[in-house]
């Protein structure tokens, strides 16, 4: 697969699993994409309270796993993520049709509440590596994102 190719098949499916360290303890969960492209690199939320935000504070790198089961292709990213502070992102990402389940939370705070306890996560120059069961003892090929 090429770089693309990558991104095509990271944004068809969003849902993907972040693997961050809590100490020695390594730590996996799925989280939900909002977009990713060469520009972007690879772009999602979380909330500051959550265990994930310390985590990723205290060590910023991490790595995604996005499935394509129809074809049976998975991809793993890892890379440093960054914290995009940008209000206007903020804005855009709470008001998109597909993050509807923000809005209850987003309401029931002031404008800057939300703004504070909203954090965005960027993952640039990634490096990924591809799985199929067809090439699953080859040796693995790295793309930079």
């Amino acid at each position: 697969m090429n770089k693309n190719e990558i991104y095509e098949l990271i944004n068809q499916n969003p849902v993907f699993f972040l693997a961050t360290c809590d100490g020695d303890q390594p730590r996996v969960r799925g989280m939900l994409l909002y977009k990713a492209d060469e520009e972007s690199g690879i772009v999602f939320h979380t909330g500051i309270m959550k265990d994930l935000y310390d985590q990723v504070i205290k060590n910023p790198k991490v790595e995604l796993c996005f499935n394509d089961f129809k074809s049976g292709t998975q991809v793993r990213v890892r890379g440093e993520l960054e914290v995009i502070d940008d209000n206007n992102l903020k804005d855009e990402i709470s008001a998109h049709p597909t993050r509807e389940f923000l809005k209850p939370w987003k309401d029931s705070m002031t404008q800057q509440e939300f703004y504070d306890s909203f954090v965005v996560f960027r993952l640039r120059n990634g490096i990924a590596v591809t799985w199929t069961m067809k090439d699953n003892f080859a040796p693995k090929i790295e793309i930079m994102l």
